[in-house]
């Protein structure tokens, strides 16, 4: 059974956006936050938590000789970090938008004799991870790795679905997402991070990997701290401005990257832009994940936002680990909600 026919079997052909995945639900006595983490420390894979409510830090934590400040590979996080990119490049005019075909900007790495549907993708499609174009993560990961040129390997990829069909998940197309990034300015991904979001204050990439042609891998590899994970979140939590008022991107961005456009045949959760979607604690719930439990959770109906890092080196999903922290966000939001996560004055004021 091909993937098509088996994504119209499970009813998501066609595709209609999908209301939030099933939420975490809390304990049923919300705990003080400093509590909550303190508890947190029994997860041992996890290195440090930070929860912020309008921009204010309430409690943070690091674990077993980590801190906040500690350098992680986010993973898959780094998904996010493009999309905001490609969103920043969009408003530029470097990109024309989301309906931009990516056939002509890496007309030179396409296959000798092209699948025609390579010209339907569009630089949407990379982001919302529905190209067609068969995965690169996974079992198919290390193959494509170890390639010469990442770039010509994805583009070469049969099609098990069609441009803007279901939602295959694959670091290769955020890697094409990279590319088109450096091939429309002429300038590395690194350095176009740097550059545009150098007024977001706690704000840092570290090492980042590259791909034989110094290409920056989109979508892994990332090293980032929990602290700088929760500044990206703040930026997103503030439609787009820095705390002090300076536009980095446009807050129709971060809508249509928060617009659900698919939905995970693994969790059942949707998919924007970089983001998938949740309810936790019942709360509709924005979220990047990397492997090994990465996360950057935002809530924006309690103005909260929330980074875990984690070991990198352990799977997150299938330990059931990733569903350790989500219950943690659940008991998170329980307390902020039921006021045991704000400082007294701010209760009393």
């Amino acid at each position: 059974m091909n993937r098509r026919h088996f994504l119209a079997l499970a009813g998501m052909l066609p595709f209609a956006p999908p209301a939030f995945s099933q939420q975490q639900a809390p304990s049923s006595t919300p705990r003080p936050l400093p509590t909550l983490l303190d508890e947190a420390a029994r997860l041992e894979n996890l290195k440090a938590v930070i929860v912020a409510r309008g921009g204010e830090v309430l409690a943070e934590r690091g674990y077993r000789g980590n801190s906040p400040d500690t350098s992680t590979n986010i993973k898959s996080a780094s998904k996010t970090v493009v999309s905001l990119l490609v969103g920043i490049a969009i408003d530029r005019k470097v990109l024309d938008g989301v309906d931009e075909r990516i056939a002509p900007i890496l007309a030179r790495d396409l296959p000798e004799k092209p699948d025609p549907r390579l010209g339907r993708i569009t630089v949407g499609n990379l982001l919302s991870m529905q190209a067609g174009l068969d995965r690169t993560s996974g079992p198919n990961y290390g193959r494509w790795v170890s390639s010469h040129n990442w770039v010509r390997f994805v583009l070469a990829q049969p099609f098990v679905d069609e441009p803007g069909g279901g939602m295959l998940y694959s670091t290769g197309s955020s890697h094409l997402l990279s590319a088109i990034l450096t091939r429309k300015t002429g300038r590395p991904t690194l350095e176009l991070a740097r550059d545009w979001l150098a007024p977001l204050k706690g704000f840092r990439i570290g090492g980042w990997d590259r791909d034989p042609q110094g290409i920056y891998l989109g979508g892994n590899q990332m090293a980032m701290s929990t602290r700088s994970l929760l500044a990206f979140g703040e930026l997103y939590r503030n439609g787009g401005t820095t705390p002090e008022g300076g536009r980095i991107v446009s807050p129709g961005w971060i809508e249509a990257s928060w617009m659900p456009r698919t939905t995970s045949v693994f969790n059942g959760d949707g998919y924007g832009y970089g983001w998938f979607l949740r309810r936790i604690g019942g709360e509709e719930v924005r979220y990047a994940w990397g492997y090994g439990g990465q996360m950057l959770y935002i809530v924006p109906s309690l103005g909260l936002t929330v980074a875990m890092t984690s070991d990198d080196g352990n799977p997150s999903a299938q330990s059931g680990y990733r569903d350790q922290l989500h219950d943690l966000l659940a008991n998170v939001v329980a307390s902020v909600r039921d006021g045991g996560g704000v400082p007294p004055a701010a209760r009393d004021g």
